[in-house]
């Protein structure tokens, strides 16, 4: 990106996991701390390029999954800085009257959004809400008052590739927990993220070099076991193949490469009940 096109409130300080990520996945919405910071991690896991090409697979399917299964409206929480495969075109290529409301609280992710969706979306139908998802009770309020989701209809809930940017220290845990409240029964909950649990010595050794370069950027990364991630599923009632690997969650096709991640799972869950009204 060129230095004349800093969002306002950026911090440029410090490299950001959401624009070292674009970098990964080939984008151009980054500055060199960002790729060099990149380059750093890349070594220390070299499967990072596999790993973001894998979740945004898994993202694909599993917002696919969503429409299939009857939810026309999503909240990206931590969507990041777009590219392609964004979870409103995904979903309108099966659904063309589907909504979304993007949230991230990195200045460029929320600017290229709505550069985005000013070039390809429908202000009816998608937004941008520039906010700490942490912060439930005024995420969803901020979502509703654009005026494209209806609380009152299940939900499409994602967060994908961010609780590893997450400490419990910032009340992540109980903002999942909101979400999961105020969503509707019959909602989904879309989530991938990097563990610590079954893997090699090698790949423990990887991440572990990975979060320790994670702590030079505005973002460092936490690890968390299988079970520490399952719980931000609460009640949610897992559909199969339950909480996995991201290449072995409903692939379209074998993957070998994908299936090989796995540093990074991610899964599915329905709210039970019925819905209010």
């Amino acid at each position: 990106m060129d230095s004349d096109d800093v969002p306002q409130g950026i911090d440029l300080d410090r490299p950001n996991a959401a624009r070292a990520y674009d970098w990964a996945l080939g984008g151009t919405a980054n500055w060199a701390m960002d790729r060099q910071y990149g380059e750093a991690a890349l070594k220390a896991y070299p499967e990072l390029r596999k790993a973001a090409r894998a979740n945004r697979a898994f993202l694909g399917r599993a917002v696919r999954y969503c429409v299939e299964n009857g939810i026309t409206q999503f909240l990206d929480l931590g969507s990041g800085v777009p590219t392609m495969g964004n979870v409103h075109e995904i979903a309108d290529n099966l659904d063309e009257d589907s909504r979304c409301v993007y949230v991230d609280i990195e200045p460029v992710a929320v600017a290229h959004s709505r550069v985005l969706l000013e070039e390809s979306g429908d202000p009816e139908r998608h937004a941008v809400v520039h906010a700490d998802l942490c912060h439930a009770d005024e995420v969803w309020d901020a979502a509703v008052e654009t005026g494209v989701l209806d609380p009152d209809q299940p939900v499409g809930l994602l967060t994908v590739a961010v609780l590893h940017f997450l400490p419990d220290a910032t009340g992540v845990q109980e903002a999942i927990r909101d979400y999961r409240a105020l969503a509707q029964p019959g909602s989904l909950y879309v989530l991938s993220s990097v563990t610590s649990s079954g893997l090699e010595d090698h790949e423990q050794g990887q991440l572990d070099k990975l979060k320790e370069v994670s702590k030079r950027s505005s973002t460092p990364g936490v690890l968390r076991t299988h079970d520490e991630i399952m719980a931000f599923f609460g009640d949610f009632e897992l559909a199969e193949p339950g909480l996995v690997p991201l290449g072995q969650w409903r692939p379209d096709e074998p993957d070998a490469k994908d299936a090989a991640i796995k540093t990074a799972i991610g899964g599915v869950a329905r709210k039970p009940g019925r819905r209010n009204g």
